[in-house]
């Protein structure tokens, strides 16, 4: 097939374009090519569990559905999201901070392949359906201990590779003292001081509960305390995926459009309270937990609810940089400026899909956090529903706008009119499944259907059976639902090989914002890292610390092993 010419780059004459360093780009790069093999093997093991949840299909004895489920909710929740984001990472911090010296691009690798075997190992266990405990692992279901393993694998080569970007970053604001630090490295770091401080809760549960269960040391594990450390990790892990996602909102979309970042402080500021407020609420999703008492599940609601403030931060800085730049470029009246805006161009439709999905997504959340509201929709599909808007829309679709121009970048191609053609129509496909798929499975949870299992008609019982029949609130429009997001993430996936390996060779601007017009008078104390750890520290001390010595000292009865969801 004959390829088109490279897509419009929107680019300030008076900017050079700083390239990544070849060598920091390989290394990115190589993350990205785990992110999407996983990403594809994830996509088919949720086709699967729609057609069979939705009774279309019959599993083989050979392939259990919890071994599906697993597997889709691993490789696509936290090794598809973590190794793009890092991939991302390393190839946006040579960029803005220059090139990484020898020693720290080294101690990246090592926390790639520190990673990448932790991946192996638990993707291998995951198909050999040794480890079919679903992606929150909750004990006392328990896979084999080598599993467990792997996670810390895939945790302690994170920390690795963070270790090496932070230092980059360091090493640059200490070099240039009397300069504004460039927003990419702020965010990245915000980004990962969070993901180290709440990596500390699973941390904690598998190296000290978990494995020693696993391993038989022990017989039996406190079910209360780990599932309160899963979630003090489980719901930060959220804005780790959606933080890196807001980044390229910020400072990639505002280039891509043809204009500038709307207020360097008020995005530091969103940055800032998203690590303050994100980690010290994860009784939220524990609402239903007889074992914390109801003064501290109020106390982390109310925090998060606090966390809603940088989210509007940031949905009034992108909209008011989007009409601050469709006037600039002539657009008229109170919404026809909105025309003037890249519509035919992936990079900036992908992600701007991803910010129109955030508001219902967001919505859902608010509900979810209640707890009134989640006493009804608790455990069911809409649950399911909420996570497949906030992380499987808006966070992937915007990485998928992000591998469109970070892919070719980093390979020495073009990104080319074939691929952005390609690129609109499974954006397309991507939201109008998630839209039947994700839907359909908020109104079946308002009726009651359950998430996390396998039986859907539960012996043929008519209420149960009224989950197959509605014209919309149906297991089937779920399956319809999941066959078109395959086929978008399969069109996704040859949009990666074509961008990687196919796409002819030569440039592609990596589009970051030039710095908005308030930088030199951005307030110093928002960099002030000591302060917002410190104030951080004191927030989860307050919001953990009695709860957690209550739960070891007067702990329930401890649990045994299942693992009848395995065999």
């Amino acid at each position: 097939m004959r390829q088109s010419n490279v897509v419009i780059d929107y680019k300030y004459d008076n900017e050079p374009d700083i390239s990544v360093d070849p060598r920091d780009g390989k290394l990115g790069m190589v993350h990205i090519h785990v992110a999407f093999v996983a990403f594809i093997i994830g996509v088919f093991g949720g086709l699967l569990q729609g057609l069979a949840r939705g009774g279309m299909i019959q599993l083989p004895t050979w392939l259990g559905y919890y071994q599906i489920l697993t597997a889709h909710g691993v490789l696509l929740a936290l090794v598809f999201t973590t190794f793009i984001i890092y991939g991302f990472f390393f190839a946006g911090m040579s960029k803005t901070h220059g090139t990484f010296s020898s020693r720290l691009r080294k101690t990246g690798w090592v926390g790639f392949y520190i990673m990448l075997v932790g991946t192996l190992i638990a993707t291998v266990l995951i198909l050999l359906n040794e480890a079919s405990v679903l992606y929150t692992f909750y004990v006392p279901l328990q896979g084999h201990w080598l599993f467990y393993a792997a996670l810390a694998l895939v945790i302690v080569g994170s920390w690795i590779s963070a270790v090496a970007l932070l230092t980059h970053y360091f090493k640059w604001k200490k070099a240039n003292p009397d300069k504004p630090t460039p927003l990419f490295g702020f965010m990245t770091t915000a980004t990962l001081i969070l993901w180290m401080v709440a990596g500390l809760g699973v941390a904690a549960t598998v190296l000290v509960q978990i494995l020693p269960w696993a391993l038989g040391l022990t017989s039996e594990v406190n079910v209360l305390l780990s599932r309160t450390l899963f979630w003090y990790f489980g719901h930060p892990l959220v804005y780790f995926w959606i933080m890196p996602a807001y980044m390229v909102w910020y400072l990639v979309v505002p280039k891509v459009i043809g204009g500038r970042l709307f207020s360097s402080s008020l995005a530091r500021l969103a940055f800032v309270l998203f690590l303050l407020f994100s980690i010290p609420v994860g009784f939220h999703h524990q609402l239903m937990e007889s074992g914390v008492t109801e003064f501290w599940k109020y106390v982390q609601t109310i925090l998060t609810f606090v966390v809603v403030v940088p989210s509007l931060l940031t949905a009034f800085s992108i909209f008011a940089t989007f009409e601050q730049t469709a006037r600039e470029k002539g657009g008229k009246g109170v919404i026809g400026w909105i025309k003037t805006l890249p519509w035919g161009d992936v990079r900036f439709f992908a992600p701007f899909m991803g910010m129109i999905v955030f508001i219902p997504a967001g919505a859902g959340g608010i509900i979810n956090a209640s707890f009134q509201l989640n006493s009804v929709v608790h455990n069911t599909l809409w649950v399911v529903g909420h996570f497949h808007l906030t992380v499987g829309t808006t966070v992937l679709l915007t990485f998928f706008g992000m591998a469109y121009w970070l892919i070719p970048v980093l390979t020495g191609r073009r990104f080319t009119k074939h691929a952005n053609r390609c690129g609109i129509v499974q954006t397309w496909l991507w939201v109008i499944g998630m839209f039947l798929m994700s839907g359909a499975m908020h109104i079946l949870g308002l009726f009651g259907a359950p998430r996390r299992t396998a039986y859907a008609t539960y012996g043929d019982h008519p209420q149960a059976l009224q989950w197959f029949e509605g014209i919309f609130a149906s297991h089937v429009t779920v399956a319809i639902g999941g066959v078109i997001l395959t086929a978008a993430g399969v069109l996704m996936f040859y949009n990666f090989i074509h961008l990687a390996f196919l796409a002819p060779k030569g440039h592609t601007e990596f589009p970051m914002t030039p710095d908005p017009v308030d930088t030199p008078n951005t307030p110093a104390y928002l960099e002030n890292w000591k302060l917002w750890i410190g104030i951080a520290v004191v927030l989860i001390l307050f919001a953990y610390t009695i709860p957690i010595y209550e739960m070891i000292v007067n702990a329930p009865p401890g649990s045994p092993p299942f693992n009848f969801l395995i065999k």
